[in-house]
């Protein structure tokens, strides 16, 4: 085995420093002769390849160029990438037919392993836990529950959480000021009809939210993000609101800090503006006791938005508001008499659910379900790949890995190669604050089950560039 690779005039050609000074794309020229150097047998199966930062000054190219061409080479499986190692042409029985640096394995292909953050693990569900609930909560049923209703929802979930939220997060309500709905995204729409626009949201936040208060004729700008949270004092007086993820912003991974807290809700008490607290996980935090929710501030400017679809699951289609008086008739009004209800023996299965304990039990599982994947992820990460920080607080379902500058497209690519599904930080910016990007990964580590996830880990670590 070649161990060594010393002169690199020798194996890519004495023609490729006079290519690379055109105008052309150097990072194709490079792949190109790195491909030919393999195929001509000029780099042998097993062969190290120079750092990239060596081979980056001795053909007078940037370290990024190198780095996206290694990585996109790996991911195309000329080269393999090992930490402590370094980078190395695979080794193959036959030649491989080069494959153009663009292709990608279709979209509707199912990728062997799931990382994309925002999906529970749905083999978790407490099924037993909740068919007990729900055949005590359909005997002790009123009879009023199988008529319309209150499109506020079932009095007895609206009180089961008001006093666990009262108790878990701070927030300060009564059972009259919350409202049931379909899951956030129904919250988020019935806020936009009530409220009207424009609204400051975080520069990093789910495109979904976005495109759905679009869709209501709300404009959205983006407040610029770092790991103290959302820079609030971009906040202006004809702002009627803004979105926030307090306790754990989304999906960079910082709490808001307490100056800002405060700071947000001078601003919505001086503007008459309402603060949107997504509450999306605020339940998951793994180093400390999860920090109250800034509704608790104060309950006249701040709604607070949450559902159970990281903590039980999506299908349920239940979620919350914990409105200020001022808007709780023009919310029920918006929602209106019949339509987009959650089920009502849904609702009254989960507000047993709660008032049981087992709503408590299960949260405290998915906590130490949750800590020891995302331990799982940070310890591969640094034994694999420790130039790769993992940032944010220890919380949630999803952890951000920073990469280097100008390498995310070619990683997210390396991952799909692997039969990896993860999403890159870049498809969360904000359209208007593009020139704000960082490259990165945007990690879910709560779908996979059990025995697949050091399988996921393992392809996710092949798929980061080398140092």
């Amino acid at each position: 085995m070649i161990d060594s690779w010393v002169n690199s005039a020798e194996v890519l050609g004495s023609d490729l420093p006079l290519a690379l000074s055109g105008t052309g794309n150097r990072r194709a020229v490079l792949m190109r002769a790195l491909r030919g150097a393999v195929q001509s047998g000029r780099l042998a199966p097993g062969t190290r390849l120079p750092p990239y930062r060596s081979l980056a000054v001795d053909l007078g190219l940037a370290r990024n160029t190198v780095a996206d061409a290694y990585a996109e080479l790996v991911a195309e499986g000329w080269l393999t990438a090992r930490q402590g190692s370094g980078t190395r042409v695979a080794e193959r029985a036959a030649p491989v037919t080069p494959v153009h640096r663009q292709r990608t394995p279709p979209r509707t292909a199912r990728p062997v392993h799931d990382l994309v953050q925002g999906k529970p693990d749905p083999s978790v569900f407490p099924r037993t836990a909740w068919l007990a609930s729900a055949r005590r909560a359909l005997t002790e049923a009123p009879h009023d529950a199988f008529g319309p209703g209150d499109p506020r929802g079932r009095p007895e979930l609206r009180r089961a959480l008001a006093g666990y939220l009262a108790r878990v997060r701070g927030v300060r309500t009564a059972p009259e000021r919350i409202v049931l709905c379909s899951g956030a995204a129904h919250g988020l729409r019935l806020l936009a009809d009530v409220l009207g626009g424009p609204w400051a949201v975080e520069a990093y936040g789910l495109p979904f939210h976005r495109e759905l208060l679009t869709a209501q004729g709300v404009g959205t700008r983006p407040l610029l993000v770092d790991e103290h949270g959302a820079h609030v004092d971009e906040l202006r007086g004809t702002d009627r609101a803004v979105l926030l993820t307090a306790a754990h912003q989304f999906p960079t991974g910082g709490p808001l800090h307490p100056e800002r807290r405060a700071a947000v809700v001078d601003w919505a008490r001086a503007a008459g503006g309402v603060v949107v607290e997504d509450d999306y996980d605020g339940e998951f935090r793994y180093d400390r006791q999860p920090v109250g929710a800034v509704q608790g501030l104060d309950p006249e400017h701040v709604v607070l938005l949450g559902s159970v679809s990281k903590s039980l699951s999506p299908a349920l289609r239940i979620g919350w508001l914990v409105l200020p008086e001022r808007l709780v008739e023009d919310v029920v009004a918006a929602k209106g008499e019949r339509e987009q209800w959650s089920s009502a023996t849904e609702q009254l299965t989960l507000a047993d659910f709660v008032e049981s304990g087992s709503y408590d039990r299960q949260v405290r599982r998915m906590r130490q379900r949750h800590r020891r994947r995302r331990d799982q992820l940070v310890a591969a990460l640094a034994e694999r790949a420790p130039y790769v920080r993992v940032s944010g607080i220890a919380a949630g379902l999803h952890a951000v890995l920073e990469l280097p500058p100008g390498t995310e497209h070619s990683v997210v690519r390396a991952a799909a190669w692997q039969g990896l599904a993860v999403e890159g930080l870049s498809d969360y910016l904000h359209p208007a604050a593009a020139g704000d990007g960082r490259d990165g990964l945007v990690v879910g580590y709560s779908t996979p089950a059990e025995p697949a996830y050091p399988h996921a880990l393992d392809a996710l670590c092949r798929a980061l560039p080398p140092e």
